[in-house]
């Protein structure tokens, strides 16, 4: 007898460091209640989510809103920045009402620090995207705007950025509109 969950986490390598990742369990639920408190040892968040492979299924789904929100807040930034109004104004502005997420707080300031040091990786997000793509091929489901902003990524692995933080996202609507956000 050997207990099997898939537990995939959220929330990199701060949120490791300080003990408060989030953790999405697929497995059986008894399995799931008798290693509970061993994993909240360790996140802030522990959720089952289903059966063997729901875990994973929920980590794509992150991925997904994930790198959508990096998209949405790319092309919100650029459009600021392209229209003359300053773009940590407009962050400030936007954060604390409904367009305000972790992502906005983590990565503006990325973007507008020109700071792409890798906290994960475009080249890891492109993976996690196709393994996205694959999965709602699979289940009938269609992700539009997820190929879509895998195909920037990809356009931006092309152009040496594959190892950058994939808050360099950013970059891409930067070059389609000749502009470079900055503070």
């Amino acid at each position: 007898g050997i207990d099997m969950l898939d537990a995939p986490v959220s929330g990199g390598e701060p949120k490791a460091i300080d003990g408060t990742l989030s953790v999405m369990v697929g497995g059986d639920k008894a399995i799931f209640d008798k290693y509970y408190d061993l994993m909240k040892a360790m996140a802030g968040s522990v959720v089952h989510t289903g059966d063997i492979g729901a875990g994973n299924v929920t980590k794509l789904a992150n991925q997904v809103i994930v790198a959508l929100n990096i998209a949405a807040m790319s092309e919100a930034l650029t459009l600021a920045t392209k229209a003359g109004v300053n773009p940590d104004l407009v962050y400030q502005a936007i954060r604390g009402g409904l367009a305000g997420s972790t992502v906005l707080d983590a990565k503006a300031p990325m973007v507008m620090d020109r700071n792409f040091k890798p906290g994960f990786r475009i080249d890891l997000h492109i993976k996690d995207l196709a393994n996205a793509l694959d999965t709602s091929h699979g289940v009938g489901a269609q992700l539009p705007l997820t190929a879509a902003v895998m195909e920037m990524m990809q356009a931006l692995r092309a152009d040496g950025l594959g190892t950058a933080d994939h808050s360099a996202l950013a970059c891409y609507y930067e070059k389609l509109a000749k502009v470079e956000v900055t503070r």
